[in-house]
Order: C-alpha cells, then structure tokens, then sequence
C-alpha cells in the first residue's frame, strides 16, 4: 500500500505538462493542485481510488497543508469547483476525499474531447480561511 500511495503521489503532485510548481499560499494555508489524464495512473492505483481510466477522462487533485504547524501537515478542507470550456460549457466537479495515513487528497474526474480547453475555478474553503485556484488547462486523447 505504501507503494501505490508513493505512485500516487508522484503523479498528483507532478505538473503536467512541465511547469512551475502548481500551489497557492493563503494564510496558513498551502494549497496544492494539478490535473491529468486519467490513464497516467496504473489500473491498480484507478481501481484502488475508484477513478474510471479513459482517454476522454482527467483527474483534478487538490490538497491543502497547514504552514503553520510543523512539518505542514495535510488538514481536511471543503474543495468545490467548475470546468468551463472556451464554447462556455460549464461542469460541475465533485470532489471526493482520499485518505492514505496521514495524506488527505481530494480529487473529481472530468471527462473531456480532444483538444478541449477548460477555465477550472477552485474554492477552498478550510476553518474560516477561504482560498480559489484558477487555472486553465488543455487535454488530449492519447
């Protein structure tokens, strides 16, 4: 198990495609995010978590850690957000809490076209503290 939570994490922290580390600092708060293609995890790791493998699907993690608390352990907080493609189309993403020892995830799947551009609005709320992401992203069909 400690093996697929490393994997895990390798892959939900890595930004993908290749750019500068993906987080945001609100008070105490850092919060970290990323998507990618849904067939970047092994079967193993997408049925562990229940995340349904396609081409036509992402994945949307967010974590938040607390700064203020030695070694910024990871504190549960309310995640939600939308996808909005450039046609205007707007999803809802539900996200789920994935709980691994003391690493807390949360994660929504997103199902896309080629070439599908989206706007993605995150709020992060987290004891009184509140934050939002805000980044686009582009996903492809392998």
């Amino acid at each position: 198990m400690i093996r697929i939570l490393c994997l895990l994490s390798a892959i939900l922290f890595t930004a993908l495609p290749a750019q500068a580390e993906q987080l945001i600092n609100v008070g105490d708060l850092e919060i970290h995010y990323s998507s990618f293609p849904s067939t970047f995890l092994t079967p193993d790791v997408a049925n562990t978590y229940r995340i349904k493998r396609s081409r036509y699907s992402a994945v949307v993690n967010v974590a938040v850690l607390d700064k203020s608390q030695e070694g910024k352990p990871a504190v549960r907080a309310a995640v939600s957000g939308t996808a909005r493609n450039l046609l205007g189309t707007e999803k809802k993403l539900s996200f789920r809490e994935i709980r691994e020892g003391d690493a807390i995830y949360y994660i929504a799947e997103l199902s896309h076209s080629n070439e599908e551009r989206f706007k993605f609005i995150i709020d992060v709320t987290q004891n009184g503290t509140k934050g939002q992401i805000n980044f686009d992203q582009t996903f492809f069909v392998d």
